[in-house]
Protein backbone atom coordinates (compact mmCIF):
# COMPACT_ATOMS: atom_id res chain seq x y z
CA UNK A 1 0.00 0.00 0.00
CA UNK A 2 1.30 3.49 -0.87
CA UNK A 3 2.35 5.76 1.97
CA UNK A 4 1.03 9.30 2.28
CA UNK A 5 4.21 10.68 0.73
CA UNK A 6 3.78 8.42 -2.33
CA UNK A 7 0.43 9.98 -3.25
CA UNK A 8 0.32 12.48 -6.09
CA UNK A 9 -0.74 16.09 -5.56
CA UNK A 10 -4.11 15.23 -7.10
CA UNK A 11 -4.61 12.38 -4.63
CA UNK A 12 -3.57 14.62 -1.74
CA UNK A 13 -6.04 17.27 -2.87
CA UNK A 14 -8.79 14.67 -3.17
CA UNK A 15 -8.02 13.50 0.37
CA UNK A 16 -8.17 17.07 1.65
CA UNK A 17 -11.49 17.71 -0.11
CA UNK A 18 -12.88 14.46 1.28
CA UNK A 19 -11.73 15.34 4.79
CA UNK A 20 -13.22 18.84 4.49
CA UNK A 21 -16.59 17.49 3.40
CA UNK A 22 -16.62 14.97 6.25
CA UNK A 23 -15.64 17.61 8.82
CA UNK A 24 -18.33 19.92 7.42
CA UNK A 25 -20.91 17.18 8.01
CA UNK A 26 -19.70 16.86 11.60
CA UNK A 27 -19.84 20.65 11.94
CA UNK A 28 -23.50 20.55 10.86
CA UNK A 29 -24.24 18.08 13.65
CA UNK A 30 -22.40 20.29 16.16
CA UNK A 31 -24.43 23.29 14.98
CA UNK A 32 -27.58 21.23 15.53
CA UNK A 33 -26.49 20.66 19.12
CA UNK A 34 -25.74 24.36 19.35
CA UNK A 35 -24.60 25.64 22.73
CA UNK A 36 -26.41 22.86 24.60
CA UNK A 37 -23.26 20.86 25.57
CA UNK A 38 -21.65 24.04 26.95
CA UNK A 39 -24.87 25.09 28.70
CA UNK A 40 -25.23 21.64 30.30
CA UNK A 41 -21.59 21.67 31.48
CA UNK A 42 -21.96 25.22 32.86
CA UNK A 43 -25.16 24.32 34.72
CA UNK A 44 -23.53 21.21 36.20
CA UNK A 45 -20.58 23.31 37.42
CA UNK A 46 -22.95 25.94 38.79
CA UNK A 47 -24.93 23.29 40.67
CA UNK A 48 -21.76 21.92 42.25
CA UNK A 49 -21.04 25.43 43.55
CA UNK A 50 -24.62 25.89 44.78
CA UNK A 51 -24.60 22.53 46.59
CA UNK A 52 -21.28 23.42 48.26
CA UNK A 53 -22.73 26.79 49.29
CA UNK A 54 -25.78 25.06 50.78
CA UNK A 55 -23.57 22.66 52.72
CA UNK A 56 -21.62 25.61 54.15
CA UNK A 57 -24.85 27.35 55.24
CA UNK A 58 -26.11 24.11 56.82
CA UNK A 59 -22.82 23.73 58.68
CA UNK A 60 -23.07 27.35 59.86
CA UNK A 61 -26.64 26.73 61.07
CA UNK A 62 -25.50 23.65 62.97
CA UNK A 63 -22.70 25.73 64.50
CA UNK A 64 -25.18 28.41 65.66
CA UNK A 65 -27.44 25.72 67.17
CA UNK A 66 -24.47 24.30 69.06
CA UNK A 67 -23.54 27.82 70.25
CA UNK A 68 -27.10 28.44 71.49
CA UNK A 69 -27.12 25.09 73.28
CA UNK A 70 -23.78 25.90 74.96
CA UNK A 71 -25.18 29.24 76.19
CA UNK A 72 -28.31 27.56 77.51
CA UNK A 73 -26.09 25.12 79.35
CA UNK A 74 -24.08 28.05 80.72
CA UNK A 75 -27.32 29.68 81.98
CA UNK A 76 -28.31 26.43 83.66
CA UNK A 77 -24.91 26.19 85.37
CA UNK A 78 -25.07 29.84 86.47
CA UNK A 79 -28.58 29.37 87.90
CA UNK A 80 -27.40 26.31 89.84
CA UNK A 81 -24.48 28.32 91.21
CA UNK A 82 -26.83 31.17 92.19
CA UNK A 83 -28.99 28.69 94.15
CA UNK A 84 -25.86 27.30 95.76
CA UNK A 85 -24.59 30.76 96.76
CA UNK A 86 -28.03 31.81 98.03
CA UNK A 87 -28.09 28.73 100.26
CA UNK A 88 -24.60 29.56 101.52
CA UNK A 89 -25.65 33.15 102.28
CA UNK A 90 -27.96 31.80 104.99
CA UNK A 91 -24.99 30.43 106.89
CA UNK A 92 -22.49 33.27 106.66
CA UNK A 93 -20.54 34.23 109.78
CA UNK A 94 -19.65 37.79 108.91
CA UNK A 95 -20.33 40.62 106.48
CA UNK A 96 -17.17 39.89 104.51
CA UNK A 97 -18.41 36.41 103.59
CA UNK A 98 -21.86 37.85 102.87
CA UNK A 99 -20.43 40.46 100.48
CA UNK A 100 -18.25 37.87 98.77
CA UNK A 101 -21.23 35.58 98.21
CA UNK A 102 -23.38 38.43 96.95
CA UNK A 103 -20.61 39.38 94.52
CA UNK A 104 -20.53 35.81 93.19
CA UNK A 105 -24.32 35.84 92.82
CA UNK A 106 -24.17 39.15 90.90
CA UNK A 107 -21.40 37.75 88.64
CA UNK A 108 -23.52 34.70 87.81
CA UNK A 109 -26.59 36.88 87.19
CA UNK A 110 -24.51 38.94 84.74
CA UNK A 111 -23.37 35.70 83.08
CA UNK A 112 -27.03 34.69 82.68
CA UNK A 113 -27.94 38.05 81.10
CA UNK A 114 -24.91 37.92 78.81
CA UNK A 115 -25.75 34.36 77.73
CA UNK A 116 -29.37 35.39 77.09
CA UNK A 117 -28.15 38.27 74.90
CA UNK A 118 -25.87 35.89 73.00
CA UNK A 119 -28.80 33.51 72.48
CA UNK A 120 -31.01 36.34 71.20
CA UNK A 121 -28.33 37.51 68.75
CA UNK A 122 -27.70 33.93 67.64
CA UNK A 123 -31.40 33.30 67.04
CA UNK A 124 -31.54 36.41 64.82
CA UNK A 125 -28.49 35.12 62.95
CA UNK A 126 -30.22 31.75 62.70
CA UNK A 127 -33.24 33.35 61.02
CA UNK A 128 -30.97 35.08 58.48
CA UNK A 129 -29.14 31.84 57.72
CA UNK A 130 -32.47 30.02 57.40
CA UNK A 131 -33.49 32.56 54.75
CA UNK A 132 -30.18 31.98 52.94
CA UNK A 133 -30.72 28.23 53.07
CA UNK A 134 -34.26 28.58 51.71
CA UNK A 135 -32.97 30.81 48.90
CA UNK A 136 -30.20 28.31 48.12
CA UNK A 137 -32.69 25.41 47.99
CA UNK A 138 -34.98 27.33 45.64
CA UNK A 139 -32.03 28.29 43.44
CA UNK A 140 -30.85 24.69 43.31
CA UNK A 141 -34.35 23.46 42.43
CA UNK A 142 -34.58 26.02 39.60
CA UNK A 143 -31.16 25.15 38.20
CA UNK A 144 -31.83 21.40 38.47
CA UNK A 145 -35.08 21.88 36.56
CA UNK A 146 -33.29 23.86 33.86
CA UNK A 147 -30.47 21.29 33.71
CA UNK A 148 -32.99 18.47 33.29
CA UNK A 149 -34.63 20.36 30.45
CA UNK A 150 -31.32 21.10 28.68
CA UNK A 151 -30.11 17.52 29.17
CA UNK A 152 -33.37 16.22 27.73
CA UNK A 153 -32.98 18.42 24.65
CA UNK A 154 -29.34 17.38 24.21
CA UNK A 155 -30.07 13.68 24.69
CA UNK A 156 -32.82 13.87 22.08
CA UNK A 157 -30.47 15.46 19.54
CA UNK A 158 -27.72 12.96 20.39
CA UNK A 159 -30.15 10.07 19.94
CA UNK A 160 -31.19 11.44 16.55
CA UNK A 161 -27.64 12.13 15.32
CA UNK A 162 -25.49 9.57 17.14
CA UNK A 163 -25.43 7.02 14.33
CA UNK A 164 -24.70 9.67 11.71
CA UNK A 165 -22.02 11.33 13.87
CA UNK A 166 -20.31 8.00 14.58
CA UNK A 167 -20.34 7.22 10.85
CA UNK A 168 -18.69 10.53 9.90
CA UNK A 169 -16.19 10.33 12.75
CA UNK A 170 -15.09 6.97 11.38
CA UNK A 171 -14.77 8.42 7.88
CA UNK A 172 -12.83 11.39 9.27
CA UNK A 173 -10.36 9.05 10.96
CA UNK A 174 -9.85 7.13 7.74
CA UNK A 175 -9.45 10.34 5.72
CA UNK A 176 -6.91 11.82 8.12
CA UNK A 177 -4.62 8.82 7.72
CA UNK A 178 -4.35 9.63 4.01
CA UNK A 179 -3.20 13.23 4.57
CA UNK A 180 0.44 13.92 5.40
CA UNK A 181 1.12 15.50 8.80
CA UNK A 182 2.24 18.89 7.45
CA UNK A 183 -0.93 19.31 5.39
CA UNK A 184 -3.08 17.98 8.20
CA UNK A 185 -1.62 20.50 10.64
CA UNK A 186 -2.28 23.32 8.14
CA UNK A 187 -5.79 22.02 7.52
CA UNK A 188 -6.64 21.98 11.24
CA UNK A 189 -5.08 25.39 11.82
CA UNK A 190 -7.04 27.00 8.98
CA UNK A 191 -10.29 25.39 10.18
CA UNK A 192 -9.81 26.89 13.64
CA UNK A 193 -9.27 30.34 12.14
CA UNK A 194 -12.73 30.47 10.57
CA UNK A 195 -16.12 30.03 12.19
CA UNK A 196 -17.47 28.07 9.21
CA UNK A 197 -14.58 25.60 9.52
CA UNK A 198 -13.72 25.73 5.82
CA UNK A 199 -10.05 25.04 5.13
CA UNK A 200 -10.45 23.64 1.59
CA UNK A 201 -12.70 25.55 -0.84
CA UNK A 202 -13.37 25.48 -4.58
CA UNK A 203 -12.86 28.37 -6.93
CA UNK A 204 -16.38 29.48 -7.71
CA UNK A 205 -17.15 32.12 -10.37
CA UNK A 206 -13.47 33.13 -10.53
CA UNK A 207 -13.36 33.76 -6.77
CA UNK A 208 -12.20 31.99 -3.62
CA UNK A 209 -15.07 29.96 -2.17
CA UNK A 210 -14.06 31.07 1.32
CA UNK A 211 -13.37 34.81 1.27
CA UNK A 212 -14.84 35.49 -2.22
CA UNK A 213 -11.79 37.44 -3.35
CA UNK A 214 -11.02 37.21 -7.07
CA UNK A 215 -8.58 34.51 -8.18
CA UNK A 216 -6.49 35.54 -11.25
CA UNK A 217 -6.93 33.39 -14.41
CA UNK A 218 -3.28 32.24 -14.31
CA UNK A 219 -3.77 31.12 -10.72
CA UNK A 220 -6.93 29.24 -11.69
CA UNK A 221 -5.02 27.48 -14.46
CA UNK A 222 -2.37 26.32 -11.97
CA UNK A 223 -5.10 25.08 -9.61
CA UNK A 224 -6.66 22.95 -12.38
CA UNK A 225 -3.29 21.38 -13.22
CA UNK A 226 -3.05 19.76 -9.76
CA UNK A 227 0.74 20.04 -9.71
CA UNK A 228 1.03 21.76 -6.33
CA UNK A 229 -1.03 22.79 -3.31
CA UNK A 230 -2.20 26.37 -3.85
CA UNK A 231 -3.67 28.61 -1.17
CA UNK A 232 -5.74 31.79 -1.39
CA UNK A 233 -3.46 34.82 -1.15
CA UNK A 234 -6.12 36.65 0.87
CA UNK A 235 -7.48 34.13 3.42
CA UNK A 236 -4.93 31.29 3.27
CA UNK A 237 -7.48 28.57 2.50
CA UNK A 238 -6.47 25.67 0.24
CA UNK A 239 -7.96 26.14 -3.24
CA UNK A 240 -9.22 23.41 -5.57
CA UNK A 241 -11.06 23.57 -8.87
CA UNK A 242 -14.82 23.04 -8.98
CA UNK A 243 -14.54 19.82 -10.98
CA UNK A 244 -12.28 18.18 -8.40
CA UNK A 245 -14.50 19.40 -5.56
CA UNK A 246 -17.66 18.02 -7.19
CA UNK A 247 -15.94 14.75 -8.01
CA UNK A 248 -15.41 13.84 -4.36
CA UNK A 249 -18.54 12.40 -2.78
CA UNK A 250 -19.20 11.41 0.80
CA UNK A 251 -21.56 8.53 1.52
Amino acid sequence: MATVKDFSVLEKLQSLVRLQKIESKLDEIRVLKGELPIEVADLEDELVGLHNRRIRVEEEINGVHEFIESKRQAIKESEELIKKYEAQSNNVKNSREFDAINKEIEMQQLEVKLSEKHIKDAEEELQEKARKLDSANKNIATKEGLLGQKKGELEKIIAETEKEETHYQGLAGEARVKVEERLLASFDRIRKNYRNGLAVVPVDRDACGGCFNAVPPQRQSEIRQHKKIIVCENCGRILVDQELNDGVEIK
